[in-house]
């Protein structure tokens, strides 16, 4: 193994005035400038940002007309399906959205693709699946901005879609970007958007949309609050960047899981051995994400969903102990597949300047983990290849 070599980012400052300023030591000024934190009410908000200055979400490009074909199909009771995806984000995404279309009085209800057998985001099939099964209009999360071709055929079956993403938007050789014909799109990532932060996931953009729509239909303030902590472990779970709104969401999120009054997250947190009053975004980022995601790398997201929406402490059990056991197996079989991987290396390809190794039985959800493992251990680009 090679040894790492660090280096430290020296980008210049008075940090000592901005220690006096805000009380606090050199130090911390200085890993604020070295995250390009710079000017007083940015380095304010940094320190000290409350809910107040969180962003409007209006200023999101479509975020309004999202909203009001929503609020549209709600009146006339038009059926309508929730496309999320197997990740932390998508599952958490697919509550937030679920949950709030539901307090509405929505007929919705949810598909996420399986990592095997659908692949990533919509897909054809299940774009017919909807139509088939009389879904009047498609709502993606975490999904669907690339999903040109996919859109164009729901659009075909007469289908309404709405497309609420936070991945980059699909570019054409001459720069300009490439929008799915979807009836509106929301995305902060559009060239068009004039949303102050782009930097936010999937579940923070299905969050904004939820707080629109409980604001145009008189919802207390506090029932989009109460989300909080959803959209701030789609944060963490995604590994945006804490700089922004996405420190102050993951800040009162935080806070908010301590008082939670969701059945499924407690009773992970008890199968963990996690205190809710003292937990940090390193347990979001190392404990509560990977159960989440395990179903979706192993099994199905939908129990990852199931267990958010559990309504008896029952089935928060025994969905929170299942997710924990296919955690658990998630992890040796990733230490088997990491020490296969190495055997390799070791024995034929030390020499080669990028690593490519065959794993034939490893589950496809986690090459990717492997392979990350082996360019951190060699310090190479690696890949690696399953059956799959």
């Amino acid at each position: 193994m090679k040894k790492e070599r660090w280096v430290v980012s020296a980008k210049r400052a008075d940090f000592q005035a901005i220690a006096d300023r805000f009380g606090i030591d050199p130090v911390i000024a200085r890993l604020i400038r070295n995250r390009d934190v710079t000017g007083e009410k940015e380095i304010e908000e940094y320190l000290f940002g409350d809910l107040e200055q969180l962003h409007d979400p209006l200023l999101m490009k479509d975020m309004e007309r999202a909203a009001d074909l929503i609020a549209e199909k709600i009146r006339e009771k038009k059926p309508i399906r929730i496309i999320g995806d197997y990740d932390i984000d998508g599952v958490t995404a697919t509550y937030i959205l679920l949950t709030g279309l539901k307090d509405l009085g929505a007929d919705a209800d949810v598909r996420i693709p399986d990592r095997i057998a659908d692949g990533y985001g919509l897909n054809e099939h299940l774009v017919q699946f909807a139509a088939d099964e009389g879904r009047d209009t498609i709502v993606t999360c975490d999904n669907g901005i690339a999903a040109g071709s996919q859109i164009r055929l729901a659009k075909e079956l007469g289908m309404t879609v709405i497309v609420t993403d936070h991945h980059e938007v699909v570019r054409a050789e001459d720069g300009s970007q490439i929008l799915p014909q979807a009836d509106a799109v929301v995305n902060p990532h559009r060239d068009d958007c004039s949303y102050p932060f782009a930097g936010i996931c999937g579940g923070v953009v299905a969050y904004k949309l939820v707080q629109v729509l409980y604001e145009q239909s008189g919802v207390p303030k506090q029932e989009w609050l109460d989300m909080l902590e959803f959209a701030a472990i789609a944060t963490v779970g995604d590994v945006m960047k804490l700089q922004d709104e996405n420190r102050i969401l993951v800040k009162y999120g935080l806070k908010k899981m301590a008082q939670t009054k969701n059945l499924g997250l407690r009773r992970l947190a008890e199968k963990n051995n996690l205190d809710l009053g003292a937990i940090t975004a390193y347990h979001i980022g190392f404990v509560i994400g990977p159960c989440l995601n395990a179903g979706g790398r192993l099994k199905t997201a939908k129990e990852a969903l199931a267990l958010l929406r559990a309504q008896s402490e029952e089935e928060a059990e025994r969905l929170a102990e299942e997710l924990k056991e296919l955690n658990d197996t998630r992890k040796d079989m990733t230490e088997q597949g990491t020490e296969a991987a190495k055997l390799q290396v070791e024995s034929w390809y030390q020499k080669d300047k990028v690593l490519v190794v065959f794993l034939p039985e490893c589950h496809e959800s986690l090459a990717g983990i492997i392979a990350g493992r082996l360019r951190e251990y060699y310090q190479k680009p690696a890949i690696v290849l399953t059956r799959g």
